[in-house]
């Protein structure tokens, strides 16, 4: 199998400060497709930055509800001669559900800024489980200091200016996972992936960092893990803030310097 791709990569460019332009090089983050398969059949191709494609593909099942869990995950390898191609097995109750998954969905590419191009209809958004549960608490300060601490994590961002970040933390304030990527709603894919591929799901007792805005799919992507407490350094949309306080889970936007929103279910913090 051929090399993974990398992550960053230099490019020419020309810089222009008033009247002067120089030639130099500059550090662009990557990205690429990824083709998800499952049992070796098509079902999606996320473009992506390169790293962490194994998890990223596990959240990514999550999120559409291919799988519940990881007892519903066999193998994530990548095919023979095609460092761009993930095939993964499915085991349990998944592999019954196979057929009805690759018949509804479309054949498209969804794109670094949505996670969410593959549905057929708004109704298949929808999910019918439990709303989250868990008694964490956050204190305040601990939060403020979350964007930070995350800032501080992104190592490819220090490179190219070019990517979002994703972090889990403990409530007594540890990085547990961080990643990076193109589209802010597979750097959650990644962090939920890694955790469900090592068995630490559901994510009950950890709290979500995001670089950029909630949106719907950020909501939904850490409902779907049990993750109780999104917070984001931007602002969430309308059908974000309708979806945590329609699952119980605590929404935080504009998490700036001591200051902070919070939009859904605040006795979380405290």
């Amino acid at each position: 199998m051929s090399a993974m791709p990398e992550a960053v990569r230099s490019v020419d460019v020309i810089r222009v400060q008033g009247t002067v332009r120089t030639e130099d090089a500059d550090r662009a983050a990557v990205e690429e497709p990824l083709e998800i398969r499952l049992h070796g059949r098509p079902f999606a191709v996320v473009m992506r930055t390169p790293g962490a494609d194994r998890e990223l593909a596990a959240g990514f099942l999550l999120s559409e509800s291919v799988i519940a869990g990881p007892d519903e995950v066999g193998t994530i390898a990548y095919c023979q001669d095609a460092q761009n191609v993930l095939n993964v097995i499915l085991t349990g109750p998944a592999v019954e559900r196979l057929e009805e998954f690759l018949a509804s969905r479309r054949q498209v590419t969804t794109n670094s800024s949505c996670g969410l191009c593959g549905r057929l209809t708004i109704e298949s958004l929808t999910v019918s489980r439990p709303a989250v549960g868990g008694r964490l608490t956050v204190a305040p300060d601990l939060l403020t200091s979350m964007p930070e601490r995350l800032r501080l994590a992104q190592r490819l961002f220090d490179e190219t200016g070019g990517l979002h970040a994703a972090g889990l933390f403990s409530t007594e304030g540890q990085l547990v996972a961080v990643a990076e990527d193109v589209g802010r709603h597979n750097a959650v894919d990644k962090v939920v992936g890694r955790m469900l591929l090592a068995e630490e799901f559901p994510i009950v007792d950890r709290i979500l960092c995001v670089s950029g805005r909630a949106s719907f799919e950020i909501v939904q992507k850490a409902y779907l893990a049990g993750i109780p407490l999104v917070a984001s350094v931007s602002a969430p949309s309308s059908l974000a803030i309708d979806l945590a306080r329609d699952t119980g889970l605590t929404l935080v936007g504009f998490v700036r310097g001591t200051t902070f929103n919070v939009y859904s279910h605040p006795e979380r913090i405290s």
